[in-house]
């Protein structure tokens, strides 16, 4: 029985995107239900081709030309990454008849040498597009609702928020699989998806050599996550070099399974000298990595804090990501020790956030977003704390106590 299919968020601006260019790329992490949402929009019209079986990879590779004869378009080719060659004679196809849109569908999991490689070969051609695992709001069948400092925000949150609800969804995390397979055993699912993608995205990028290592890596990194993280601390405490360990963090951003956030500042290149924090993209793989396997455990625990860190940030950014735009989210510090978790960048405008592990909002958790606001002026928006519970309540003037479950 083929599981139920989940709307995405990303569906509106897929469909346009297909209405106006002569190709589409969707890329995103493995398994976070590009080859579905393509199926499910575009399957009726378009021929699905994936690239991953050897003997397919073979023969676009070694006679592209007679491959793309075999399949012309509307065509969806899945794992693109895998023929990049194909690329250039994908562009000489969409230049005999540049008018026509949606000729090419193509999906990849890989970031960095898959963008590379679109831009040279594509540019102009292409729409590229962002599919992350499922935002809350999707799980919860609401995927078009509004982030709430967007005034058509409106909540339709269920009134009862259960403890072990919400932190068993943290576990669970939100890959489209475990979502609509509710009884699959899910340490055994991230298990096994990390693996599969140690052998399959890591293994054909060159920078990474010792996979036992970089499994090390993945556990250190997630030890350390909503830290400032220090890259010659994770060296010493590996016994590798810091250009391996920058490589290495590299390959998880090209491969979609971390956010790298950036402090606030506003000369742009003070924020890319200094020191960043990493959050995994999925807030499951950071507890399965971190060993943990029960609610309570991982609400009380030293992670707890960063896991519901991890979570926010996750909404925030596959919410904003899913509407085709970039995530500009950053951490705001000041010398002289104040911090708030996030702040999102809105043309120009600054919504500060901080994340509180406590159910119950008081005051005195407002006062770093008060500091950033006397600090910023104009330039802050009302901030939010976001908490585990489910009490909404202004927390003094500019300063809003949200429920995670109302984000």
């Amino acid at each position: 029985m083929r599981p139920p299919y989940i709307e995405r968020s990303l569906e509106p601006f897929l469909e346009r995107a297909a209405a106006e260019f002569p190709a589409v790329v969707l890329t995103g992490p493995r398994q976070s239900g590009k080859t579905t949402l393509l199926q499910h929009l575009f399957g009726r019209r378009c021929r699905y081709v994936s690239l991953e079986p050897p003997d397919i990879r073979a023969a676009a590779m070694s006679d592209p030309r007679t491959f793309l004869a075999t399949y012309p378009p509307p065509v969806i080719f899945d794992e693109v990454q895998y023929a990049p060659d194909l690329l250039p004679y994908i562009k000489e196809k969409i230049d005999a008849d540049r008018h026509t849109s949606g000729q090419f569908l193509l999906t990849g999991s890989q970031n960095l040498s898959l963008a590379e490689q679109v831009t040279e070969s594509l540019a102009g051609r292409a729409a590229m597009l962002r599919l992350l695992p499922l935002s809350r709001r999707e799980a919860e069948g609401r995927p078009q609702l509004a982030l709430p400092w967007e005034s058509e925000h409106r909540s339709s949150a269920p009134t009862s928020h259960a403890f072990g609800e919400l932190w068993n969804g943290f576990l669970r995390g939100g890959y489209p699989e475990l979502a609509t397979q509710p009884g699959r055993d899910i340490h055994l699912w991230h298990s096994s998806y990390i693996q599969t993608y140690l052998e399959r995205d890591v293994r054909r990028l060159r920078q990474v050599g010792d996979l036992t290592q970089y499994r090390n890596f993945l556990r250190v990194l997630a030890a350390r996550s909503a830290q400032l993280l220090n890259l010659t601390d994770v060296a010493r405490d590996l016994g590798v070099a810091v250009n391996t360990i920058k490589a290495w963090l590299s390959v998880l951003e090209a491969t979609y399974q971390v956010i790298v956030l950036r402090p606030y500042f506003a000369n742009v290149g003070k924020r890319l000298i200094k020191t960043p924090k990493v959050y995994f993209s999925d807030v499951g793989t950071l507890c399965h990595l971190a060993g943990l396997k029960d609610p309570e455990h991982a609400a009380s625990g030293p992670m707890g804090g960063a896991i519901m860190e991890t979570a926010v940030l996750s909404e925030i950014v596959k919410t904003l990501v899913h509407r085709g735009n970039d995530s500009n989210v950053y951490f705001w510090r000041t010398s002289a020790g104040s911090e708030v978790d996030f702040v999102v960048e809105i043309g120009g405008k600054l919504v500060p956030i901080e994340v509180k592990l406590s159910a119950t909002p008081r005051p005195a958790m407002a006062t770093a977003i008060r500091t950033l606001q006397q600090d910023l002026g104009a330039a802050a928006l009302p901030g939010y704390v976001v908490h585990p519970g489910d009490i909404r309540l202004p927390l003094g003037p500019g300063v809003t106590a949200l429920p995670f479950a109302d984000l």
